[in-house]
Formats: C-alpha cells, structure tokens, sequence
C-alpha cells in the first residue's frame, strides 16, 4: 500500500471514529432524557381514576408503542392544558393504533375538539431529505418485513385500521362521537387544513416531509403556552431534521430538547 492511500485511509478511520463518538454523545443524551421522561410534565399532577384506568388499558392491549411513562405524560399534558385553560383543539398527527391518542382524549374535556390524522395504512415513502437510517428502515416496512408489538401483524399491513382504532377508542369509553374526536383518513399534506387555535399537538410522523408538513400547519395556529412533542426527534433522522429546519431563527417558538422534544408557543 502507498503511503498516499495509508493517509487516506487513516482520514477515512478517523473520520468514522468521529462520527461514532458523536453517535454515543447523542445515544447517552437520549438515554440519560428518557429515563425519567415523566419530569417533562408536572410529575405532581395526579391522574384522574377514570384516565388512569384508560392509560393502564390502553397499554395492557398493546395500542401504542410509547412507554408507559410517556402516555401518562401525555395524559397529563392534556390535564395541564385544561386546568391552564387554554383555548384550541388537541391533535394527533400519526396515530398507529391509536393508544395514545385514546389516552389524550380521555384526559381532555368533552367539549374541546381533537383531530386524529393518519393515513390507517402503510406509511408514506421518505424523501431525499432523510437520513439512510429512515431509508433502511422504510425498506424493511415496504418489504413486508416489520413486525408489530410482541410479533403481532404490524399495523401498516392491517386492512381496516381505521375500523379498528375507531372500535379501540370505543371500547376503552372514548367512543370518537361523543367525545369530540375526529379520526381523519389520509396523507398530511391532503388532510391538515386547519384555521383554528391549537393548544397541544402530538407528532408521530416518523420522516422529513410528514413532519415538516405538520410543522407549517400546525405550528402558527398554536396558542401562547401551547406545546407540540415531538414523538421521533430522537428516533429518526428525518423528524430531527424538519424540527432543526422549521424551528431554527424563530424566536416566537422555543425548543424544549426533553425525553420528547417540546416545541412551545411563547
């Protein structure tokens, strides 16, 4: 080997080594967040019984792939936004089988609105704007490879999702109707149109487009002291990215880089 390649290759190794120490910096990060990922609400506010019995249900059918810790905050994110009474709908943007978004709904007043948008089918293809973890991992969903929670059938290949998340809110006692709940069938970009304030957002996107989608739609029509979380900023790059983008000059937003990211309306 010449000592012109020896060089070259010692930059390339040195490259990489760079690159994996930043990887373990971000994965301690991550780590040391999600560890306690209740503080990221206010870990005094107790759950009401009959939400309490929703989360606990909703985990114990394996309706969301959050951790306990994290549907319980969200639940008592949607708490907080009552007892703050702050005015605009809850949304959920990417619902998979809806345990989270159940949980949400339980925990919010029958009067305020929620929308639940997803597509209840395979999830859209990722742009050129994603990193290649998100191309690997669509690869594997698009060839029939991933599996559900505990081996179940994944719930991109389901035939009537949508029939069964609706069935899934109705049968933990948050039948969509009577609650003010709308599930909305369909791509981000052709559903999320709305001109109403918005108190909380929850965003399961996964990739660059859906998330920034989300982001330009959603984000302007939040209310002062309103918040969205970010349930992938830490998992995929393509989320992380549109977040970087979207929020980055602005100072009307404010980024709270917890177990899951915050965005808060100042």
């Amino acid at each position: 080997m010449a000592d012109g390649e020896r060089v070259n290759r010692i930059q390339r190794l040195r490259g990489r080594v760079k690159d994996l120490q930043a990887e373990v910096r971000d994965l301690k990060a991550e780590l040391a967040l999600s560890r306690d990922s209740v503080r990221d609400v206010n870990p005094d506010l107790p759950l009401p019984d009959d939400v309490r019995r929703v989360v606990d249900g909703v985990l114990a059918d394996k309706l969301t792939y959050l951790t306990p810790e994290n549907v319980a905050a969200l639940a008592r994110l949607v708490l907080e936004t009552e007892r703050r009474a702050l005015p605009g709908l809850i949304v959920e943007a990417g619902t998979a089988l809806g345990g989270s978004a159940i949980a949400m709904a339980a925990a919010k007043s029958p009067g305020r609105p929620m929308k639940v948008y997803d597509v209840f089918g395979m999830i859209p293809e990722p742009s050129e704007r994603d990193g290649v973890d998100v191309q690997k991992r669509y690869e594997d969903i698009a060839a029939g490879r991933s599996l559900g929670l505990d081996g179940t059938t994944y719930y991109g290949y389901r035939e009537d999702l949508l029939g069964e998340v609706t069935a899934s809110f109705t049968r933990h006692g948050v039948e969509p109707a009577g609650n003010n709940v709308e599930l909305v069938q369909g791509l981000f970009q052709d559903t999320i149109h709305l001109d109403e304030p918005v108190a909380l957002a929850h965003l399961d996107g996964d990739w660059y487009e859906s998330t920034m989608v989300c982001l330009e739609r959603i984000a302007p029509l939040l209310v002062p002291g309103g918040r969205i979380v970010l349930d992938d900023y830490w998992a995929w790059s393509g989320c992380r990215a549109a977040v970087d983008d979207y929020t980055a000059g602005r100072a009307d937003l404010h980024v709270e880089r917890r177990a899951k990211v915050q965005i808060v309306r100042i």
